[in-house]
């Protein structure tokens, strides 16, 4: 038994995402977000994108036998609405390996507020680059890659035919590295030209050779059920790429 073709869906619009892009966007140091990052809410357009999530999902679930889903509560809302609008049966199973990248003492700070408050990070991050660079407290991509190893090491062979995974942009972006053998260069390359689309779909598939990436960041179903496409680029790091 083993997957052969993987979905992978960035929960919907939260209101970190809009509270982050506004922090940016007015140029201030703190992100005003009270909640901890595991009890984020989907805002009221992640809502939308959710439920036209589940219209890709009533057309696609037959083909998807397994779902995995991280506890954080964004993620946990948009399969569920999903799963609601499609009248899906699937149980899915939450794994806290899938939850978003930890940025410790960066957490809730814009890339200006990183360099005023924490410039030696700002500086070290320069140095070692996004790939390697881990926050006190928090986890570099590698980290993050290392624990998702973890879980398609488990997930992968507990099932036969297709699986979905409802989570974070970093999620999807590291696990479509992961299977398709994306050293640094090659990832951050990538990760700089896509930006994984809140509610979008990325499809990845098992061939006799490897996996080859189907889809990558879709957003037609969005379209389709005239629900707004947001760009969020998920938690802000430490600089622009």
């Amino acid at each position: 038994m083993m997957i052969t073709d993987l979905w992978l869906t960035r929960h919907g619009e939260s209101i970190g995402n809009v509270a982050a892009t506004a922090a940016e966007r007015d140029g201030l140091d703190v992100i005003a977000l009270e909640e901890r990052d595991a009890d984020v809410p989907l805002s009221i357009t992640g809502a939308e994108q959710a439920r036209a999530f589940g219209s890709w999902l009533g057309e696609n679930g037959a083909r998807i036998g397994t779902a995995w889903v991280s506890p954080y509560l964004r993620a946990q809302q948009t399969l569920s609405l999903a799963m609601d609008e499609s009248g899906m049966a699937l149980v899915p199973l939450t794994d806290e390996r899938l939850r978003d990248r930890e940025l410790g003492v960066l957490d809730l700070l814009t890339r200006r507020g990183v360099e005023r408050l924490h410039p030696g990070e700002a500086e070290r991050r320069a140095r070692l680059g996004k790939y390697y660079h881990r926050p006190p407290g928090g986890e570099s991509w590698v980290d993050v890659r290392l624990r998702l190893r973890s879980f398609l090491a488990d997930a992968l062979p507990a099932a036969d035919g297709g699986g979905l995974v409802v989570a974070h942009d970093a999620v999807v972006m590291l696990i479509v590295s992961l299977l398709t053998a994306m050293n640094e260069s090659e990832l951050l390359e990538f990760a700089a030209a896509n930006t994984v689309l809140n509610a979008s779909v990325t499809h990845v598939r098992r061939g006799g050779t490897g996996w080859e990436l189907v889809a990558f960041s879709d957003v037609s179903h969005l379209r389709q059920e005239g629900a707004d496409v947001t760009v969020h680029p998920g938690s802000p790091d430490v600089q622009p790429e």
